[in-house]
């Protein structure tokens, strides 16, 4: 049996350009819409938050887009990433199946994140931006973002869902050692905080709502910008410089995959790794692959959701995007999970999902971190929560191949580890995840609540 483990590229492999999926789209996107007059939003509606650069990525229809050779410099402090075999997790499962994994947490912040930060930092300094508010879940998007800033001598301020300011200290740490501001949100520092304090001083917040708060200060002041963690087009876009060195890594490795697994919260870090794979499904080249998104049960936007239009944020300060939903309203679990906790989804996953062309799973939370654990014991690595909701699956498809006798290839999103998320394994030790499950019958609160918010 082969026994090789890793496979690398050299820096000069970086890929030079991002893959822009809109290009090969068997079907054009539903478009975002103006909130107050319906119709598709324009550059001159977009402009008060992002750099014109991005403006122009999130809509463009070329099939590559140079990366700036500043961003692909800074890419060199941990790009390209590793592709492993997991050799040792498959001996554990006694699976025929081939387990690869690529793994992103060998950047600064420890995570998939950076890839798009720091271009969107960059993009920021070169429009003469000062100041770049921003939204966090788990924190790794806000690390990630304070770590670009500080690439580029950027102020950044962070509001970030206030069970994770609580669960993940360290996290807060970090975007203070890179230079940013962090605070809980909801916060007192804007109208949109205020408001949900007022109404519930123990809000546990979302990421809908520290959103809300993000986009309000950063429109408030000509000398900010905002930038999203997920979501957008173009965020995905950046995040292609994965699955391109992906694709070249599985060559080297002399296999293609059956299967793709990754976690989804607003879906970049997947879109990023899937997406140049999947343009070989819509273009015949490889039509059984197998796209398999993981979300949490207690938030589970595309399992359960309504494909609907719907505002990004809770105040209703964003365009509306079509999406699965649970209701830009929704305020999810404090599962450990935090980069997860999202009510919608990125519009190019919901695209595809809605085309047929990938597939969508719920997992439990304390079945993942069971997963977690059996992966960090077999292969080493201590992966961050979310990742472990792709693990799980991963797991599951290795073990139908121990039933079937087929040796399938399956390749997991491994989106970065889990070190300032211990305690998140605490918990799970110490018989406390159950303590933040959510009620099923919350869920079928929201669900309810949907026709109602449309209507609204």
């Amino acid at each position: 049996m082969d026994k090789r483990t890793k496979f690398t590229l050299d820096e000069n492999e970086i890929p030079t350009q991002w893959y822009n999926i809109l290009a090969d789209m068997p079907k054009p996107m539903p478009p975002i819409l103006h909130p107050g007059t319906g119709k598709p939003v324009g550059p001159d509606d977009l402009a008060p938050l992002f750099p014109m650069e991005l403006i122009k990525q999130e809509v463009s229809t070329e099939q590559w887009i140079d990366i700036p050779d500043q961003v692909r410099d800074i890419y060199r402090l941990w790009r390209p990433t590793t592709l492993f075999r997991a050799h040792r997790l498959e001996k554990a499962l006694d699976t025929p199946a081939k387990i690869f994994y690529k793994y992103e947490g060998t950047s600064p912040p420890g995570s998939h994140k950076p890839n798009t930060a720091v271009a969107q930092a960059y993009y920021s300094k070169m429009e003469g931006v000062k100041r770049i508010t921003t939204e966090t879940g788990a924190g790794q998007w806000g690390s990630a973002l304070s770590f670009g800033g500080a690439c580029f001598g950027l102020e950044i301020k962070v509001y970030m869902v206030r069970i994770s300011y609580d669960q993940k200290p360290y996290r807060r740490v970090m975007m203070e050692t890179w230079g940013a501001k962090c605070v809980p949100s909801p916060s007192p520092d804007t109208k949109a905080g205020r408001d949900m304090l007022a109404k519930d001083p123990d809000c546990p917040g979302s990421l809908g709502l520290a959103i809300s708060e993000a986009v309000e200060e950063a429109v408030s002041r000509d000398d900010t910008h905002y930038a999203l963690g997920s979501v957008l087009n173009h965020v995905l876009l950046h995040q292609t410089v994965n699955g391109l060195e992906a694709k070249k890594l599985m060559e080297k490795a002399g296999v293609y995959p059956d299967i793709i697994v990754g976690c989804i919260g607003g879906g970049s870090n997947f879109a990023g790794l899937f997406l140049p794979f999947v343009k070989d499904k819509i273009d015949g080249t490889k039509p059984d692959l197998r796209i398999i998104n993981v979300e949490p049960a207690s938030c589970p936007t595309v399992t359960r959701g309504p494909y609907a239009y719907d505002f990004g944020d809770s105040a209703m300060l964003t365009p509306l995007i079509k999406m699965y939903t649970l209701g830009h309203g929704f305020i999810p679990p404090p599962v450990h999970a935090g980069g997860l906790r999202y009510h919608g989804m990125a519009p190019i996953i919901c695209h595809l999902h809605d085309l047929g062309l990938v597939e969508a799973r719920a997992e439990h939370q304390l079945a993942t971190f069971e997963a977690g654990v059996t992966f960090a014991r077999a292969e080493g690595i201590i992966s961050a929560p979310e990742t472990n909701h792709c693990i799980k699956v991963a797991i599951d498809e290795a073990l139908k191949c121990k039933e079937s006798g087929e040796a399938k290839t399956i390749l997991i999103a491994h989106s970065g580890h889990g070190h300032v998320d211990m305690a998140a394994y605490d918990a799970y030790f110490s018989d406390k995840l159950k303590d933040y499950e959510y009620p099923e019958e919350k869920i079928k609160e929201a669900l309810a609540e949907l026709p109602k918010m449309s209507a609204e």
